[in-house]
């Protein structure tokens, strides 16, 4: 039977409000190697918390987080039971920020330009084409701008729980005409996510940014609501985001990351051994999530081909001067300040 548009999008919107099964999301992520848990007899757990996503089934994320689920679980000899709600399931990113912060859930895996919305220093790491390559990316967020970011995100009422995880290097598509130079944005309509550096980016490249959230990305380029999108090669497959795009410029324009949050009142009722098992495991989940991005991300390009898409390469020194000549860098370091700005420059060199 052969499926329309609309009814892959119902699909996707029914699929997003089932309860996951530890199935789907292994099926969803099979070119990774998962652990096999096995459990002792069912206890009612001391603690049973909520962990929620807001990404595709099938990104790596989610399995690594489902797998730290089920170890926390044994570890803890039962004593802590994190349920696991991914692909939106408890509503889109700008909703989990609220339920988290509120304690209507307790854990939320969240990108840094989502986070940014509430604790804008996390914006830091979306500075654009201020990153070249992972050297620069994890020798920042694993030292002085990771620093910088978990204590603006602290500030909020939350805590970081884990190490970054890596939510990839950030690809222009679009439907109509590929993007090669800044010229082929000007007043292009571009879907950004809801964080004020992303709007900044593209104004200042001439393009006319709309935040929208994720989970609502597919049916606004399906409607062309908007003309394009940016993403990594990861969310761009996850999100099927082929089926409604021709085009993609590997811009590398902004690197994003996720971060695992807490809610701190949550946080900190757990003993002591608990909150190690936690962030140990969590800690394992985003260190195995970086590699499986890295090794997902090298096939991703072929297979996406395969689909229909056509890959450019973009004139990256001519976007990045020309949000010089914007002032994009000289007004961003005054927003962020000294402190932020250093943490950035000691690892990317300078800016502005």
């Amino acid at each position: 039977m052969t499926s329309t548009p609309e009814s892959q999008s119902a699909a996707k919107q029914d699929l997003s409000r089932q309860a996951p099964s530890r199935r789907l999301l292994l099926a969803g992520a099979a070119a990774f190697p998962l652990v096999a848990i096995r459990t002792g007899p069912a206890r009612a757990a001391e603690f049973t918390y909520k962990l929620a996503t807001g990404q595709s089934l099938t990104q790596p994320i989610n399995a690594r987080l489902d797998q730290a689920c089920q170890r926390i679980r044994e570890a803890s000899g039962g004593r802590m039971e994190l349920k696991f709600f991914p692909a939106s399931q408890l509503g889109s990113d700008t909703d989990l920020i609220t339920q988290v912060r509120s304690g209507g859930i307790e854990f939320l895996n969240i990108s840094g330009s989502v986070i940014s919305t509430v604790a804008s220093g996390a914006a830091i790491t979306n500075v654009g084409f201020a990153f070249s390559d992972y050297d620069h990316v994890w020798r920042g967020v694993d030292g002085p701008v990771g620093d910088y970011v978990r204590a603006q995100i602290e500030k909020t009422g939350l805590i970081v729980a884990a190490k970054a995880a890596d939510n990839g290097f950030r690809q222009i598509t679009s439907a109509a005409k590929p993007i090669k130079t800044p010229e082929d944005l000007k007043g292009y309509r571009i879907r950004v996510p809801v964080a004020p550096i992303f709007t900044s980016l593209f104004s200042s490249l001439g393009a006319s940014p709309t935040s929208i959230n994720f989970n609502e990305l597919y049916t606004a380029l399906q409607t062309r609501l908007v003309d394009g999108q940016e993403n990594g090669l990861v969310a761009i497959d996850a999100g099927k985001l082929y089926e409604v795009q021709k085009y993609v410029s590997e811009t590398n324009h902004i690197w994003d990351p996720f971060w695992i949050v807490a809610n701190r009142r949550a946080f900190g009722k757990l003993p002591g051994p608990l909150q190690e098992i936690v962030r140990r495991e969590l800690d394992r989940a985003a260190m195995e999530e970086r590699e499986d991005v890295v090794r997902l991300t090298g096939t991703l390009k072929g297979q996406l081909t395969a689909r229909g898409l056509t890959f450019e390469t973009p004139d990256k020194a001519a976007f990045r001067k020309a949000l010089t000549q914007a002032g994009f860098y000289r007004d961003w370091k005054d927003k962020f300040g000294p402190e932020a700005w250093k943490a950035l420059e000691a690892v990317t060199g300078d800016l502005a």
